[in-house]
């Protein structure tokens, strides 16, 4: 049993908190709150540490690296903002996907990511026509 640092207490609390995925860098940067020293290469070592104490889970998107979340969610999937790269929990699910996959096919499991702006990034603007000026 590895024992419990400063350092990885502070990374516990950083993904607890957030409620969200978070980059190892995200990570860093909130767990730089309580430990000023840490090190990226810190919070790797006990993001591994954490994995395999099952504490934490990693959200893999496609294209992009893993980030990771407290492992107590139940089945939920996951929105990234176009703008600002971060990525949230979506607590609901569209249910069964059985009738989407090929005949004869069993489906086990799924993942679901949605792709947008979140709210802090606001709606996708649209250009404005010009106004023509009245005479």
């Amino acid at each position: 049993m590895e024992r419990s640092t400063r350092q990885r207490s502070a990374i516990r609390s950083a993904i607890e908190a957030a409620g969200r995925p978070l980059s190892p860098q995200e990570v860093l940067e909130a767990a730089q709150a309580d430990v000023p020293g840490l090190s990226l290469a810190t919070v790797y070592r006990n993001l591994k540490q954490l994995m395999d104490a099952g504490e934490i889970s990693p959200v893999s998107l496609p294209g992009e690296s893993p980030r990771y979340e407290a492992s107590h969610h139940a089945h939920h999937h996951h929105f990234q903002c176009l703008v600002c790269q971060r990525v949230f929990d979506v607590h609901q699910c569209p249910g069964d996907m059985a009738s989407l996959a090929p005949p004869g096919f069993t489906v086990e499991g799924h993942e679901l990511t949605l792709y947008g702006r979140c709210s802090d990034c606001g709606p996708a603007r649209r250009p404005r026509a010009a106004r023509v000026p009245r005479s």
